[in-house]
């Protein structure tokens, strides 16, 4: 099945000739690592390409070559739609709002609805970047030093710097390989992982300083008021998320993020064991084993309390969860 899958996606791309790549909002190193890596290769090949992403590309990320060319919404004709790195289609926002489905869906998200017209998800990869950085060549193109740079960030970022358990031999080959392409490891992994503006370190402390841990699990919130005072102009928690994650004494790591409108973004980070996709399935989101996510309606506090009352169901950990919080 995923040879044929493959063979319909690499005859597709070669056909196509106006492309237009999206993914989600709110995009994170992988999104705009495979829409740059998959864009530019295809560029390379002499397609006319579009590449999209509903909130643009967040101030950390600015890093990555050539990014300033991602727009906020679609402009022209394709005859190509394709969406990677998101699990479902509602993931992208607008930007194919009334377009019907999408050509092809690539992503590695075990969740992923299967919403595109051909769908190549493969959920053991580490990361959409991965399936790219392999299957470009495989469908006959070339993978350029900007697209290598873009592929190796998304590598990088959704791996945690090749931390996680999905990560495999293949996934550090694949990573030396684009290496030998141009891409610059180092430079990528301190700008990606390490570096960090000061606004988003006052937002990290207006988070830490919520922080709570009881029976396992550690989590903390980010209200707009937060992000205000820090003047952080993302929606995101800034990657406050794998901090977290690295508290020895936890198994289950969440973080609440206020968002205008009545919503809350929720990310949970487990150790070993432990099914996060699952709990965050039940909220409308999904994702991992070890790393999901949710986007769920209503006020800061009664998500909370909801949320963290059934990942202590889930897992099975004494009372007194959403106590103190």
């Amino acid at each position: 099945m995923l040879e044929e899958v493959l063979l319909k996606v690499g005859e597709r791309l070669r056909r196509a000739q106006r492309v237009l790549i999206v993914s989600h909002i709110r995009p994170d190193g992988d999104a705009i690592g495979s829409v740059l890596g998959l864009g530019l290769a295809l560029e390379f090949a002499g397609k006319t390409v579009q590449m999209v992403l509903e909130d643009g590309v967040p101030d950390a990320l600015r890093f990555i070559p050539e990014s300033d060319r991602i727009l906020t919404r679609p402009d022209g004709d394709f005859d190509t739609v394709i969406v990677v790195d998101a699990a479902d289609f509602h993931r992208i926002g607008e930007v194919l709002k009334g377009s019907g489905s999408p050509d092809i869906n690539i992503d590695h998200h075990v969740s992923n609805t299967l919403f595109g017209q051909i769908n190549l998800v493969e959920s053991e990869a580490s990361a959409t970047a991965e399936i790219l950085t392999e299957r470009l060549p495989e469908w006959g193109f070339e993978i350029p030093p900007g697209s290598a740079q873009a592929l190796l960030t998304g590598l990088l970022t959704d791996t945690i710097g090749f931390r996680i358990s999905s990560v495999q031999p293949k996934t550090l080959r694949l990573s030396a390989r684009l290496m030998e392409l141009g891409a610059n490891l180092n430079d990528l992994y301190t700008k990606a992982l390490l570096q960090r503006t000061f606004s988003a370190a006052k937002y990290w402390g207006c988070g830490l300083s919520s922080l709570k841990f009881e029976d396992g699990l550690v989590w903390c919130r980010l209200t707009l008021a937060d992000r205000s005072e820090a003047q952080y102009a993302g929606r995101d928690d800034a990657d406050l998320i794998n901090i977290l994650s690295g508290i020895r004494e936890a198994e289950i790591a969440l973080i609440f993020v206020e968002q205008a409108e009545n919503r809350v973004k929720i990310s949970w980070r487990s150790k070993s064991g432990y099914d996060v996709s699952a709990i965050a399935a039940n909220f409308g989101g999904g994702g991992h084993r070890a790393a999901a996510g949710a986007d769920v309606v209503g006020s800061l506090a009664e998500v909370q309390q909801k949320v963290l009352a059934y990942t202590k169901k889930i897992v099975n950990l004494p009372s007194k969860l959403g106590e103190g919080s």
